[in-house]
């Protein structure tokens, strides 16, 4: 009888394929169970950025050519993308709820929101 027992566990695997594996097996304590961010410094030292051509862009000089995409626009409002511009205040707007409100605001309100984005007007 024992020798059945032994030949039955030789023919037999350990575990079983159709079985779905335990998160303590597939994980053992202290293992990670996901992707670790890591961080500046150690991606710096993993970089070894002086070994790299100084023009090349890295973690350390974050200089890149420019986009051949067209700058995003936002609402100068709510912050969404913003698709429309109103013709008389020149601010950026997103949806006919903020062109009311827009259109109801006084000429000193629309300058500084201008002002915010760079593009005030200077009346004289």
């Amino acid at each position: 009888m024992e020798s059945e027992v032994v030949r039955a566990e030789m023919l037999l695997a350990p575990t079983m394929a159709f079985k779905k594996v335990q998160t303590a097996d597939k994980y053992p304590k202290g293992q990670s169970r996901g992707r670790q961010w890591k961080h500046l410094r150690h991606l710096l030292q993993a970089a070894d950025a002086t070994s790299l051509p100084p023009d090349r862009p890295n973690y350390l000089n974050i200089q890149s050519p420019p986009s051949v995409y067209p700058p995003k626009r936002y609402c100068d409002v709510t912050g969404f993308e913003a698709p429309y511009v109103d013709p008389r205040t020149k601010l950026r707007y997103a949806d006919p709820e903020v062109f009311r409100q827009i259109r109801m605001l006084p000429e000193e309100y629309v300058q500084r929101y201008l002002a915010v984005r760079n593009a005030a007007v200077v009346l004289r």
